[in-house]
This record gives C-alpha cells, structure tokens and sequence, in this order.
C-alpha cells in the first residue's frame, strides 16, 4: 500500500517484522533538494515497539532490551533517514537500519574464547626475534675510538 510504505521488515532468515507492527512518520527533511525540499515530506522515521511485540520470544526481548538499552524509549525503537532526496529510497534506508540493529540485537552471543598455550616453535621464533633485534641496535651503538 502506498508505493510499499507497509511492507514487512525482513530482519534474518527466521525473523520478519509484519508491517502491522511497523509505524512509519514522514516530515520534510532538511539539506539539499532544489525546489521540492519545502514541499516533499521526505524524511523518514520508523518505529517498532520491541518489547510489545509478540513476535520475539522473551528470551530474545530481554537479549534486545538488553544491547539497545539507551535506543529504547518505552520499549520502542525508532530508526530516522533523511540522507536520500526521494521518500522511497529513505523508507528503504530506514528499513535496512531497523533489521541490522534489531539483527545485532537478537544475535546470540558469541562462543567465548578458549585460552590455549602458544606452542613451543612459536615461543622460540619469538625470542630469537628479540635477540636479532637486540643485536641489531647493539651494532648501531657507537664505538669509542
């Protein structure tokens, strides 16, 4: 409907936001636009109620709530574009900004790291280095003559 404005949000392979949940806002942007900048409502903003929605599962609410802690205002996540000079393109603009934060958001988290010991060779190389090294600004030193 209106040229694509309630379209869904595809954010990952499971996870689609329904335009029914999507609340879109357009206003006249400033910067660069010739005539029309005064008469095109070409900014953008769009908004998502994160904790409202029924679509994430509530492990994945508070994962979100968690990493968007400061994006959040009342549970709500709103997404601004106004770079582009036509509406489309700030709508997809907008669009693609919501699915990479709430992606980022509802990523699990990464493995954490297993600390190994380097190996012997390694630990060899790296202290015949420094000794080349050091035999290389000894040899800079002046000698007295």
């Amino acid at each position: 409907m209106l040229g694509g404005v309630l379209e869904d949000v595809r954010v990952n392979d499971r996870l689609t936001i329904p335009a029914a949940e999507l609340s879109w806002r357009f206003s006249r942007a400033s910067g660069p636009g010739g005539q029309g900048v005064n008469t095109t409502d070409s900014r953008v903003e769009l908004s998502w109620d994160v904790l409202g929605s029924d679509l994430l599962p509530p492990m994945l609410k508070e994962r979100a709530a968690e990493r968007l802690g400061a994006r959040l205002v009342q549970g709500v996540i709103t997404v601004i574009a106004a770079e582009h000079r036509s509406q489309l393109r700030n709508r997809e603009a907008a669009a693609g900004r919501l699915a990479g934060l709430i992606a980022g958001a509802v990523a699990a988290p990464p493995r954490a790291r297993r600390a190994t010991k380097p190996t012997r060779g390694s630990v060899e190389r790296r202290i015949a280095e420094k000794k080349r090294r050091g035999q290389t600004k000894r040899n800079r030193r002046d000698t007295d003559d």
